[in-house]
């Protein structure tokens, strides 16, 4: 499993964990509960042993996103990423996404059966920040008796430019993760970017 710490350190070396982009975004609607919201994302009962088997089942995997009110970070991850066709249609090819509020109160079932409310579901899984994007294995069985904590296979801390992003979604989605740390394989990632004449900087 990629740490936090380790994870951060790559892509601050890799330069993937910009200020904000002073550029004009797109406008996202946001909800009630002040998260931005996207249509496609994930509608369940709040159950994860279910939307895991379900989404197992269509062949895909699950990924859980923990945001909050007033969060910068989730706007332009939103605003950017989540606006540009080439990350939203491998995303939406191949998982589903929940969406969940670090300060939450709506009941979420854990993987090991444990009913709570968001925020304490964030605190278990030490999700400290938004916007966290959380990462578990394709087959249900890896997950059996487990808590989201000792399921996960990776983490996103933070916001990422739509790059390292995608890259994050494809190195998961494509099995990587069972054989290289993610640093790696995005090192090679922009290497092959730019064998292919593309500046990942300007991507």
């Amino acid at each position: 499993m990629i740490s936090r710490r380790s994870f951060t350190t790559g892509a601050l070396a890799l330069g993937t964990l910009p200020l904000l982009s002073s550029a004009a975004p797109a406008a996202v609607e946001i909800g009630d509960n002040g998260l931005h919201l996207q249509d496609w994302f994930l509608d369940s009962f709040l159950d994860l042993n279910e939307d895991l088997v379900t989404a197992a089942g269509e062949g895909r995997h699950l990924a859980v996103i923990f945001e909050q009110r007033g969060c910068p970070y989730c706007r332009q991850m939103h605003e950017v990423n989540l606006e540009d066709a080439r990350v939203t249609s491998y995303l939406r090819q191949h998982f589903d996404i929940l969406q969940l509020d670090l300060r939450g109160s709506r009941a979420v079932t854990d993987f090991d059966g444990e009913e709570m409310e968001e925020r304490e579901l964030a605190r278990r899984w030490r999700v400290n920040f938004t916007p966290t994007i959380v990462f578990f294995p394709a087959d249900p069985a890896a997950v059996a008796g487990m808590n989201g904590r000792e399921a996960e296979i990776a983490r996103m801390p933070g916001y990422f430019r739509p790059l390292p992003f995608l890259s994050m979604f494809e190195y998961i989605a494509e099995g990587h993760y069972a054989e290289q740390d993610f640093q790696r394989y995005l090192r090679d990632r922009f290497a092959q970017l730019r064998e292919a004449g593309t500046d990942p900087e300007n991507w």
